[in-house]
């Protein structure tokens, strides 16, 4: 069975939309730290691709590699996709209980009617070009619904191509998948590695990230496409077991304690 190997992408989102490119706002995580990837943490994350044979010389299996993208400082996207609209329905429902409250006290004035404007928030549109994301109600990095355009919770960055030296050499073959998780959107990339050729390989990934901007009294959601580098290396080691540091095989068996 072929190793999945963990790629998580982390984008300064904000940043990056300010200065319109992602040198300096990525951190790259990946999990074969303990075989030798370096650069862990950084923008220059060198990822290992282990086994190209088995002890016994024969050709090893291919490697998987899966790429997960993240917003830096935003709701995490291990929550459900169905929590961001779960939320804005909850603030909806809360906003109606309050202004039917406040009629039966006698009347909504004007501070009042601020008030519940500011927690029903703002809803972003899609942009002309219908590109970007769907209608969405504005949530800060807590759930809640905002006015403010300034700290809003940023969309998760899509990955939208991999391209580069180690696609051109038919080092990996890059696919976007469908998946049932709910975290994704139900779609993520991921690649095949061929580990017969060792050695170290570039790769680009085209990332679609989000802007709200404000037209005609509107916010719209306009998508901004970047890229971004990282590299694998393919080593000849064999595979081993990563509990015992040994070939592959049944795990050894602690003692067992006499009777008695």
């Amino acid at each position: 069975m072929a190793q999945q190997h963990g790629i998580i992408v982390l984008f300064d989102v904000e940043n990056a939309l300010r200065t319109r490119s992602l040198d300096g706002n990525t951190y790259w995580f990946d999990n074969m730290k303990f075989l030798g990837s370096s650069g862990v943490g950084t923008e220059q994350l060198e990822t290992i691709v282990p086994g190209t044979y088995f002890l016994d010389g024969s050709q090893a299996t291919e490697q998987v590699l899966n790429w997960l993208p993240a917003a830096l400082g935003s709701i995490p996207p291990t929550v459900p996709r169905n929590y961001l609209a779960e939320q804005a329905r909850a603030e909806d429902r809360r906003t109606l209980e309050e202004l039917a409250s406040l009629s039966a006290e006698g009347g909504v004035g004007e501070t009042e009617v601020k008030q519940l404007q500011r927690r029903v928030g703002k809803r972003a549109r899609k942009a002309e070009s219908g590109r970007g994301l769907t209608p969405a109600k504005l949530l800060d990095v807590t759930g809640k619904a905002t006015s403010s355009t300034e700290a809003y919770n940023y969309p998760a960055p899509v990955i939208t191509d991999i391209t580069g030296e180690a696609v051109t050499e038919k080092i990996i073959y890059p696919a976007q998948y469908g998946s049932p998780d709910m975290i994704y959107d139900g779609w993520y990339w991921a690649a095949t590695v061929d580990t017969s050729r060792p050695g170290v390989y570039a790769y680009t990934v085209h990332v679609q990230l989000h802007e709200l901007v404000e037209r005609n009294d509107e916010l719209v959601w306009e998508s901004v496409d970047l890229t971004c580098e990282s590299s694998l290396k393919i080593i000849s080691d064999p595979k081993r077991n990563g509990f015992t540091g040994a070939g592959l095989g049944v795990l050894p068996l602690p003692p067992v304690p006499a009777a008695g």
